[in-house]
């Protein structure tokens, strides 16, 4: 009969996915980029400058998904819940290997503040996990639908022949938002101010720090 999954085994797990994360901007992604169906189309070096910046962000984002992901599964109540968390945290990771390949891939360099990024996220994860299921999930919804609207911001700023960088991050939305649809659907509860605020400028630190650092 296979071992059940405990607290241990999964505090072991989020430490060795951070280790991975930054070290090497995560785990191989389990689902194709969605870039690579893509023809590279001729950018300028301004044009290429910018995309490289708005992908740091996004990978940013996705390295704090990382860490807010496992730890709110590592302080989960429920193995449903925790099972959702880890699987989301996958998808996430996914995101991260794309954003990783296409940012190198236009010549960007990584965020300076990656460990900030993810201590600062887990810590956050961490809290949202201790406040309950309910609450964690109500987190991940509201998270979810703040990185949906950076996303659009982002789509309408990326330069219209940068085809490779829109498949990436239009597939990351779809994603965002099912992410939220299904915490919302497994009892998420809402989230109030001044938490949203909070969160808001959070995510707005990291945006603007990112595209610079």
């Amino acid at each position: 009969m296979p071992r059940a999954i405990g607290w241990t085994d999964r505090l072991i797990a989020v430490c060795d996915r951070g280790l991975e994360t930054l070290a090497g901007g995560g785990m191989a992604a389990a689902r194709p980029s969605p870039a690579a169906a893509v023809a590279e189309a001729p950018l300028t070096a301004a044009e290429r400058a910018e995309s490289a910046r708005l992908l740091r962000v996004n990978r940013a984002g996705e390295i704090a998904a990382q860490a807010l992901y496992g730890a709110q599964a590592l302080f989960a109540r429920d193995g449903a819940t925790a099972r959702r968390l880890e699987q989301a945290a996958a998808e996430e990771g996914d995101h991260l290997a794309w954003c990783t390949a296409r940012l190198d891939e236009l010549g960007g360099r990584r965020s300076l503040l990656d460990p900030f990024w993810y201590l600062g996220s887990a810590a956050v994860g961490a809290l949202a996990g201790i406040a309950g299921d309910a609450a964690s999930l109500g987190f991940v919804a509201e998270t979810e639908r703040q990185v949906e609207a950076h996303l659009d911001d982002h789509l309408d700023r990326l330069p219209p022949a940068d085809l490779k960088s829109r498949a990436i991050l239009e597939q990351m939305a779809a994603d965002e938002v099912r992410h939220g649809e299904e915490a919302a659907a497994a009892g998420a509860a809402p989230i109030r101010e001044p938490v949203r605020s909070l969160m808001a400028l959070g995510g707005g630190l990291l945006r603007r720090l990112a595209y610079r650092l």
